[in-house]
């Protein structure tokens, strides 16, 4: 999702590397022992990172206006069962990771909210249309994912499948989130990572968000429509980060992304988007994150 959802992604996606998988050693400097794999480390104490920052964005699903706005995100876990944010979405993995360089099953619930055009829309013609209120999206995700796979024993891919549906009635239906992640160290303070993902919506949504009835036609100048369940988008991204304190592992760490997304199916023939937008949306984010 856009907005301020995918504010939260970028900064998730993120901190999601951040605990990823230990690291080769630092080219500068003395040698120093390899670290254990992060999950080593985190199977036996908990841990934490916290982040924030900011981005640029479009200012809704399909806008082409972009707007500067805070962000902020987090991850960790607690007794062996680790959660991370994601989008505005707060997930829980009920399946504890193995150590070491392994196959990791991921399974469990999601909670979060929805602020697509609730707020700082910046076109006229959609403005008009009307806001919308924030949704309550509660669901769960399925995946798996594997350490130590092509660079070296700390890299990792992870497939993975989510599932919200909206129990607020704003617009009472569901979205489907199939998505690759893959990330791997560089050195004990850097690592880069790559997202490919992409949203398959219901009718609900798009009628919520994308529809344009005779008296919002009125009022807007925009032609009536009407959309269906289908993609809603596609979207890649790129992460990289560095520790300015530390390592990867505990410290002060800093961190840019940036991602593009092509909406799809109705939602790119929505007036909302081909006329007052684009189906075109870029993101830029940079944060600092803190690792406990």
């Amino acid at each position: 999702m856009i907005s301020q959802n995918h504010i939260a992604l970028s900064l998730a996606t993120l901190l999601a590397c951040t605990a990823a998988p230990a690291f080769a050693q630092d080219s500068a400097g003395p040698p120093s022992p390899a670290p254990l794999p992060v999950e080593t480390v985190e199977q036996n104490r908990n841990s934490l990172t916290i982040g924030g920052g900011v981005a640029y964005l479009p200012s809704y699903e399909g806008s082409n206006d972009y707007v500067v706005t805070p962000a902020f995100a987090a991850r960790g876990k607690l007794d062996g069962f680790s959660f991370f944010t994601r989008n505005t979405q707060l997930y829980v993995d009920l399946i504890p990771n193995p150590p070491g360089p392994s196959f990791d099953l991921q399974l469990g619930p999601i909670a979060g909210l929805n602020f697509n055009r609730v707020g700082r829309i910046v076109d006229p013609q959609v403005k008009a249309l009307g806001s919308r209120k924030v949704a309550l999206e509660a669901g769960g995700f399925v995946g798996i994912g594997k350490t130590g796979l092509i660079t070296s024993d700390y890299d990792n891919l992870t497939v993975r499948v989510a599932y919200v549906h909206d129990l607020s009635n704003i617009y009472r239906s569901y979205v489907i989130t199939p998505s690759i992640e893959y990330s791997t160290p560089l050195s004990r303070k850097a690592f880069v990572a790559l997202s490919v993902s992409a949203d398959y919506a219901g009718t609900g949504y798009a009628r919520a968000y994308f529809d344009v009835d005779a008296a919002g036609s009125a009022r807007s100048g925009l032609p009536v429509f009407s959309g269906r369940k289908g993609w809603k988008d596609l979207n890649v991204g790129l992460v990289a980060g560095r520790s300015l304190t530390g390592d990867l592992l505990h410290g002060l760490g800093i961190y840019v992304t940036g991602s593009y997304t092509r909406m799809q199916d109705d939602f790119a023939a929505s007036p909302v988007t081909s006329i007052a937008g684009s189906p075109n949306q870029w993101l830029g984010a940079i944060g600092l994150g803190y690792t406990f």
